[in-house]
């Protein structure tokens, strides 16, 4: 274990998205290529889509949707961001998404400042974006929200520093947010290198092993257990 995985481990009561929803009323979301269930639903519509998450969260009481790291997905196959001609096709997911309505409150995961923020606007992409960024025991890493409604990004400036748990933004609509249902892409990055406003959500095979290591499992932050 690195590092930072232990230091995540260490921290306690998180959340990043509308405080008040307990997570005992999440549950998780099966979205990989061996869900047979999706094999009938037009990945490529995203209000077909939003759909199917509402209907399996009332089928179990639920409110809040959540899983998907390091999964193998077809969700991404729609989009050249993900696969060219020249490039291996990308379609693992190495955040955490968080799947709820559009215009919930999306929370700061703990203290930090803002590293950097962007509108990526291609078929598939984050949508609005903000990476915080995060100095704790001696440890600099950074949480990347995807997305996000345009307003999240009106009179943002880089360094503002927000805590533990304040709003740091809201999600955003389909129309705005990369074309898919709305749902938080929660990502943990430890060396951002160069990039501002974006990075990698999905891998190819080849690049696994790296983005695994540089992206821990979000999930030993936020401690969900369902």
């Amino acid at each position: 274990m690195t590092a930072l995985e232990t230091l995540l481990q260490k921290i306690i009561n998180v959340k990043v998205i509308a405080q008040e929803l307990d997570y005992s009323e999440y549950m998780p979301l099966d979205l990989s290529v061996n869900n047979a269930e999706l094999l009938q639903l037009d990945l490529g519509n995203a209000t077909t889509f939003e759909e199917f998450i509402q209907n399996k969260l009332a089928l179990n009481n639920s409110k809040v949707g959540f899983g998907g790291y390091n999964e193998e997905r077809n969700l991404y196959k729609r989009s050249t961001v993900f696969k060219d001609s020249d490039t291996e096709e990308r379609n693992i997911h190495i955040g955490l998404d968080v799947w709820i309505a559009a215009g919930t409150p999306v929370l700061a995961a703990i203290d930090g400042s803002i590293h950097s923020f962007a509108n990526n606007a291609n078929l598939g992409d984050y949508g609005p974006t903000i990476i915080l960024e995060h100095q704790l025991e001696n440890l600099t890493f950074y949480t990347l929200y995807g997305h996000l409604s345009l307003e999240s990004l009106t009179n943002l400036t880089v360094g503002t520093f927000f805590e533990k748990g304040q709003q740091i933004a809201t999600l955003g609509e389909s129309t705005v947010n990369g074309d898919y249902a709305p749902h938080l892409h929660f990502q943990i990055i430890h060396d951002l290198g160069a990039k501002k406003g974006d990075y990698p959500g999905v891998s190819s095979k080849n690049e696994l092993a790296f983005y695994l290591k540089n992206c821990p499992d979000p999930n030993l932050l936020l401690k969900i257990e369902n």
